[in-house]
């Protein structure tokens, strides 16, 4: 996360509010540890309840989640009310596990978690095996696409790491499989679904029309951040793609619970909410438990 971005994300995020100058010298501290120190380390932090999370120096979730307690505070907060012990959730672009703790250590819910680039899946399961949550995860070091292949992805973008066009030909990369979603979830039934690929989220959708429909699934968690033209991909027709399945847009508050509708995508932020049966997730919303998190309960 650049150092401009990286300020006005703590200017803006709703639960550093009453302590910005806590979190600046949070962010000072991880910046200068990392440049400075012959070696730079993985740190082990406090994250939800009593979850921990491993972040390399210079990781965007490490800093984000660092500075400010969760480094998506609507969507991650989505998860946590939302889901249940023993439900299903698929983590598609994983990267370290932030989601996969909040939904398979703090809840306890059932995590399919994939995550294409080695380096940072190995971070994936030390996070699992931190918090011991081994049994109520399956982690996948493959991609997810439209049909069984095998695919290049960038390795040294963080969080921004794709699979390679063209245009990332002096960019470091690695092959792997891929597979369709449909194939990784089989007979499970998830409740929800969070899609976070760089741009690849319409081969996504395209690989996981039997998941998409499946009678379980309440919401996919969808990151639209215009980088699908790198594929070709038009984002107003992954909308109505989901539009077509019965989805439909929204916004979360977190601090009251309550969902927004929305014209199109969440402008405020990368991540559009696609919903369906609202009743039933503005209930489960309502009625779920609350966390803790740097010093908040929320």
């Amino acid at each position: 996360m650049a150092s401009l971005s990286t300020f006005r994300f703590l200017k803006n995020h709703p639960l550093i509010v009453n302590h910005k100058l806590q979190a600046l010298r949070r962010f000072v501290l991880w910046k200068v540890s990392g440049r400075l120190l012959p070696c730079p380390m993985a740190v082990v932090l406090n994250f939800v309840n009593d979850t921990r999370l491993i972040a390399g120096p210079g990781m965007v979730e490490g800093n984000g989640n660092i500075c400010a307690g969760l480094h998506e505070f609507e969507d991650m907060s989505f998860v946590l009310h939302l889901l249940r012990k023993d439900d299903v959730f698929v983590d598609v672009g994983a990267n370290i596990g932030s989601y996969t703790i909040l939904a398979g250590s703090v809840v306890g819910a059932k995590c399919l978690s994939i995550e294409p680039v080695p380096a940072t899946f190995s971070y994936l399961v030390d996070n699992i095996n931190l918090n011991e949550m081994g049994e109520n995860v399956q982690a996948f070091n493959i991609g997810a696409g439209q049909e069984d292949d095998v695919l290049s992805f960038t390795t040294q973008l963080d969080t921004e790491n794709h699979v390679a066009t063209d245009s990332d030909n002096n960019v470091n990369t690695v092959e792997v499989p891929v597979r369709p979603l449909d194939d990784i979830v089989g007979d499970s039934e998830p409740l929800c679904i969070k899609i976070d690929v760089e741009g690849f989220e319409m081969a996504i959708v395209e690989g996981a029309r039997d998941t998409l429909t499946k009678q379980s699934l309440l919401a996919v968690i969808m990151e639209l951040n215009g980088s699908q033209e790198r594929y070709g991909y038009d984002e107003s027709a992954l909308h109505k793609s989901m539009l077509s399945l019965g989805f439909r847009p929204f916004s979360y508050c977190p601090f009251s619970r309550e969902l927004v509708a929305l014209d199109g995508k969440n402008s405020r932020t990368w991540n559009t909410l696609y919903l369906r049966d609202v009743q039933q997730v503005s209930e489960r919303l309502r009625t779920g438990p609350e966390f803790r998190v740097d010093g908040y309960h929320i």
